[in-house]
């Protein structure tokens, strides 16, 4: 189906949700594909929000900014006035936050942490830490300004890793069953609500490989367990496909091919390359089969090209214009 300009643009209609939370394996290029999807959906004049909690400073790497702050702060602009903001969320910082809001602790708050008050109730409670984290993205996502509007078009969420995504999502689900009444259970069940509802969809980025294969699989079921909703699965550096239709390279073919192009034909580079084109062949073969397992997932699947000298911001809002335009 076309999809025509309106005031929303593709993106947001490709991407419907309101809470895009990205993740997978170590090391698939989540935080990139994360930092490049704000990008994409900020296109045509929208703003929208870059969240990290795991205190690894990445979005501030990409973006070749200093360590960010526990603030919203612009990050990058878009073509058409889109603005991408970015925060890094702080589990302390976030407590305070809780504590002002809801019991009214203000500066009392803040002296508990000079007796080390905050980092003995995470460390008692290690859920509480994720409890904190989901609870202001859920902050962010739902918040609005003197009209009644959303502040953010989106909200993306570069999240723990495949293996850790279901316990961070499901923590305030828990928190909730454990207390009885109060702010905590109020927000907690708030949380919970939001992360099942069409308002959120958990991105699973891979890589063709056997490992983060597994993993996002795994990941998915996992998922759908919870009843959390599972997006797109985003296939990260994909190689063009090359040799289509060939399954065997001979050396007769490449010396033909070797002499046409008058490059030499001596019997090691024939070899060489042999090894080469028939290694190639069989990874192919074998990314074959792993798309398949994907798909199996039953969800859209999109891929993204290998972006050969590494990633910069130009090859960010490359990334970014493809995922706004993958349907």
């Amino acid at each position: 189906m076309t999809t025509s300009a309106s005031s929303d643009g593709p993106a947001a209609n490709q991407w419907p949700a309101r809470l895009h939370v990205v993740t997978g394996k170590g090391g698939v290029g989540k935080t990139t594909v994360a930092a490049a999807l704000a990008l994409g959906l900020a296109a045509g004049g929208r703003r929208t929000l870059l969240v990290e909690v795991e205190d690894r400073q990445g979005i501030a790497q990409l973006f070749d900014r200093d360590p960010l702050p526990y603030e919203e702060r612009t990050i990058a602009t878009t073509p058409g006035g889109g603005e991408v903001r970015a925060l890094a969320v702080d589990p302390e910082e976030a407590l305070l936050e809780y504590l002002t809001l809801f019991y009214h602790l203000g500066a009392a708050g803040r002296a508990l942490r000079k007796v080390g008050a905050i980092d003995f109730a995470t460390t008692i409670a290690p859920g509480l830490r994720d409890v904190l984290l989901t609870g202001k993205v859920k902050e962010a996502t739902t918040r609005t300004d003197n009209q009644g509007k959303r502040v953010y078009h989106a909200v993306v969420l570069d999240a723990p890793p495949t293996g850790r995504i279901g316990r961070f999502l499901n923590v305030t689900a828990e928190a909730a069953k454990l207390a009885k009444m109060g702010p905590i259970k109020t927000q907690s069940e708030g949380v919970a609500a939001l992360l099942r509802s069409p308002m959120t969809a958990v991105h699973l980025v891979t890589l063709l490989e056997e490992m983060p294969v597994q993993e996002t699989i795994d990941a998915a079921r996992e998922l759908r367990g919870l009843g959390i909703p599972v997006g797109k699965v985003i296939v990260n550096a994909a190689h063009p496909p090359l040799l289509e239709g060939v399954r065997k390279v001979t050396q007769a073919e490449l010396r033909r091919g070797l002499a046409a192009a008058g490059l030499a034909t001596d019997r090691p580079t024939v070899v060489g390359l042999q090894e080469q084109a028939q290694a190639y062949l069989a990874r192919r073969t074998v990314e074959t089969e792993l798309r398949g397992e994907l798909d199996e997932v039953g969800r859209p699947v999109v891929e993204l090209p290998l972006i050969p000298g590494g990633i910069d911001f130009a090859a960010l809002r490359e990334i970014g214009r493809l995922l706004g335009a993958a349907a």
